[in-house]
């Protein structure tokens, strides 16, 4: 089912791909698990995965689309082809993926050796034109051996500094081009981070627009690809219920979380130049609070979807800078105890400086500008070695009016919460008062709870099983659009100029002990 609309940014119209997920309700309806990951059949394809040598591969792409493999859910026919500057031949390739996917297991997981002879490999130096026409000579070789219709996902799992590079490389080769007219698309993702700044994501984003229209870049946020952060969605707007509610009148504040237990382990390069707010504020929280306050869209669509997620951002009132310190706290981790283990404070961390004044926690206070959400604080906070893995959206609603028991129970009375657990528990949590069983009348706060999981038997994917199904589909409805990733670097960049100013940094960054739930100043930026 297909339909035509035009972008809000302007660009050209596109043909826009129902989502899967709007189309499948398992349960015991006898309907065909295939059908509730795509409910098309997916085109032929082949996958070049640049950086194929890389951490990212191993750990995430190979392990999903194996798993993909299993479970049937992939194309066929269907290749994989893995380039890196690392010369080997397929058998290494296979070898070393293979090596890697069972380690600390205790044998070869089933289909391997299947699925192994789908993997192919291409050593090439990203720098030098010549690597990439010869690599789309392999790839036109390829497609008429096994049929895959010249169409091709362009994977760079590489370092941000080679994405410009590696896109006009690709462009120039030929192998951006696609024929509209029945088969032979090509399409190119895109990891985070998207740019450090408004102007070097201006920049990436014309490079990549040298060879690329929007309709085939997909930048990907793999927290959206989760299944409870698509669900925020589904719980807004197929219940009557809530939506209601979902205003100033009733919201007291929301409060996103995202916290991390682990440490900056072998990524201090990256981090060192990223810290916490390019890290997690620039792509993840932002969307989450898209989510939580966008309105509902004209028709659940990709691009009716990623309007109302940018009218959000647009909506965002500029950060007080004059006053950040009453609207920011921001922190880094020193030694402490995770686990009841010992763990390094992050300049002790391998990579890092030891003076450094890089920020692995922040807490901050947005407000959102429109109709609905006036007045409203949104509390993100994100931060590691934390005292526990959690990410969350917590909404707190207000209180009651006027209470007719102030005279049983005085006048306190907890208010309504409601929470949506992203992780570990996937869940929706909802508590309020009901009377303690009893001849006395005394208040019980009671949770009433859905666990995510529960009573369901149909297939599940994780976050980058989600995004190279949906990239193979077709589907951006997961995925950044330039314009959104424009908008939110432009709301950060006063902030970060402030935070990363010379009289500023010092005075800003509260210690924290890992371990704790970051510095006492961020749980006094949310109190009433």
């Amino acid at each position: 089912m297909k339909s035509v609309d035009v972008r809000s940014d302007g660009s050209e119209p596109q043909e826009k791909i129902q989502p899967a997920m709007a189309a499948c309700q398992v349960a015991d309806l006898g309907i065909d698990p295939l059908q509730c990951v795509t409910p098309q059949p997916l085109d032929p394809c082949t996958i070049v995965i640049f950086g194929a040598s890389g951490d990212l591969t191993a750990r995430k792409l190979i392990p999903a689309l194996f798993n993909l493999y299993r479970n049937g859910w992939l194309p066929d026919p269907f290749r994989i082809v893995g380039c890196a500057r690392t010369e080997m031949d397929d058998t290494e390739f296979r070898a070393k993926l293979e090596e890697q996917l069972v380690a600390g297991e205790p044998s070869v997981p089933s289909q391997w050796k299947d699925f192994a002879s789908l993997l192919h490999y291409q050593s090439l130096d990203y720098g030098d034109i010549n690597s990439f026409i010869k690599l789309a000579g392999y790839l036109k070789k390829l497609d008429s051996e096994r049929q895959t219709g010249g169409n091709r996902v362009f994977y760079l799992a590489i370092p941000p500094m080679l994405y410009e590079t590696v896109a006009r490389h690709i462009g120039k080769a030929g192998l951006a081009g696609e024929n509209q007219d029945g088969g032979g698309w090509s399409r190119i993702v895109v990891e985070k981070p998207f740019g450090r700044d408004l102007q070097t994501a201006v920049t990436l984003n014309r490079s990549l627009r040298e060879s690329f229209e929007e309709r085939q870049i997909y930048r990907i946020d793999h927290y959206l690809a989760k299944e409870t952060v698509q669900n925020v969605l589904i719980f807004r707007f197929a219940n009557s219920i809530f939506e209601p509610i979902w205003n100033r009148r009733y919201i007291k504040h929301v409060a996103i979380t995202a916290a991390e237990t682990l440490g900056v382990e072998n990524r201090a390069g990256y981090y060192e130049e990223a810290g916490v707010l390019r890290d997690m504020f620039q792509n993840h929280m932002m969307q989450l609070l898209a989510l939580t306050a966008m309105e509902a869209p004209p028709r659940f669509e990709t691009e009716w979807v990623r309007d109302e997620k940018a009218k959000v951002f647009r909506a965002l009132r500029p950060f007080p800078v004059d006053s950040i310190y009453e609207h920011l706290v921001s922190g880094q981790y020193g030694p402490g105890t995770i686990d009841g283990k010992p763990v390094p404070g992050y300049r002790e961390e391998p990579g890092v400086q030891p003076d450094s004044l890089t920020p692995t926690f922040a807490s901050m206070r947005v407000f959102v500008d429109n109709w609905r959400w006036q007045g409203v604080p949104f509390f993100l906070t994100s931060g590691k070695r934390l005292a526990e893995k959690l990410t969350e959206i917590s909404i707190q609603f207000r209180e009651i009016p006027y209470s007719i028991f102030r005279n049983v129970f005085g006048e306190e009375i907890s208010a309504n919460r409601l929470t949506l657990g992203i992780y570990p528990e996937e869940k929706i949590s909802l508590t309020f008062q009901t009377k303690n069983p009893g001849a006395m009348l005394r208040l019980r706060p009671v949770t009433m709870d859905f666990r995510y999981r529960q009573s369901y038997r149909g297939p599940a994917l994780d976050a980058y099983e989600k995004v190279l199904i949906d990239t193979i589909r077709g589907d951006q409805m997961l995925f950044w659009r330039q314009d959104a990733v424009e908008l939110c670097w432009s709301f950060l960049s006063l902030i970060l100029e402030k935070c990363e100013s010379c009289g500023s940094r010092q005075q800003m960054l509260f210690p924290y002990p890992a371990g704790s739930w970051g510095p006492q100043a961020a749980i006094e930026l949310q109190r009433p």
